[in-house]
């Protein structure tokens, strides 16, 4: 027998979902805005208790880097970063197209006489999968480049803990972001402990979870490895890979937020130019780089995807 509680948790929901798109993500915006202003009154009352402020004076927001460690980010740090914005952007799209897509616009097979050989015939898949697995793809490979030349560099002590202090740290500075008294920034030199940490978990955990997670979900993975799958089945595969892509959005969001709000012209030469300098250069470069993800955006549609496609196999509509 219903409640009145469940009645009424009932009638949100059919309101809910009777809403438009448009109108959920303005309801969803304004209540996370909402969110966020409570958060900056607590943090700033917080921040004013003679506790924390004893707190932030001991870990002011950054740990002190191992001796040795490099100062500054290399040109080749710059295109690596530029690379991955411009191949992760590609596969969110192409990620959510694969998961709302019903009707695909053509659908795309391996040839199976290729360097690649199997004993079965190719799986047929949908053009957008075979787009976002080829991103993936390229991905991993930059990936793998960026992890390899990081600790052969020394630059991996920029972004890999190496004491405890840096939580405490961590705390400090969301503390002062969220009070809007925003930590003292010099990426250049030393990235604070809340910024070290989420370049470690996006680096050493989040697109791990993302290969992983892909892997088992993609026709690689072997069907016939029945104690494996059990180990690892492809449900859990599944509930994992849409919050990683998730996490991904937040936290280009939140970056590239950031990046602007904390001195742009600086940080963008920081990425773009190698410099600590303060002026239009790394702007300039930023600007074109949107340009040609906005092209790549475009691009990535049925129209320009199939004469690509046709090189690695069948297309068909």
């Amino acid at each position: 027998m219903s409640t009145p509680k469940t009645k009424q948790a009932a009638g949100i929901s059919e309101r809910w979902n009777g809403l438009g798109l448009w109108t959920k993500i303005g309801v969803s915006a304004a209540g996370l805005v909402v969110l966020l202003a409570i958060a900056v009154l607590v943090a700033r009352w917080l921040t004013s208790l003679d506790g924390v402020k004893d707190f932030l004076t001991t870990y002011p927001g950054d740990s002190e880097l191992p001796d040795g460690a490099p100062v500054g980010l290399p040109a080749w740090l710059g295109w690596q970063h530029f690379v991955n914005m411009f191949l992760i952007l590609l596969i969110i799209r192409s990620g959510w197209q694969v998961r709302t897509t019903k009707r695909p616009a053509a659908h795309w097979v391996r040839n199976n006489k290729g360097l690649i050989k199997t004993r079965n015939n190719p799986t047929k898949i949908s053009l957008d999968l075979w787009f976002h697995l080829t991103l993936d793809a390229l991905w991993v490979l930059n990936g793998a480049i960026f992890i390899v030349v990081l600790f052969f560099t020394g630059q991996w002590m920029r972004i890999v803990p190496t004491s405890w202090d840096v939580f405490p740290n961590a705390i400090s500075a969301g503390l002062q972001y969220l009070s809007l008294d925003w930590p003292t920034d010099n990426g250049w030199v030393n990235y604070n402990g809340l910024q070290l940490l989420t370049y470690f978990i996006t680096v050493f955990i989040a697109a791990p979870l993302a290969i992983a997670t892909g892997l088992r979900m993609s026709g690689a993975w072997p069907k016939n490895a029945t104690t494996l799958n059990k180990i690892y089945p492809i449900t859990a595969a599944r509930a994992i890979h849409f919050p990683v892509m998730l996490y991904f959005v937040g936290f280009i969001v939140v970056h590239v937020t950031l990046v602007l709000a904390t001195g742009a012209l600086r940080n963008l030469n920081h990425m773009y130019t190698s410099s600590d300098a303060v002026n239009w250069w790394g702007f300039g470069i930023f600007a074109g780089s949107l340009v040609v993800m906005a092209a790549a955006w475009f691009l990535a549609q049925p129209l320009f995807l199939r004469p690509i496609a046709s090189l690695m196999g069948k297309v068909t509509k």
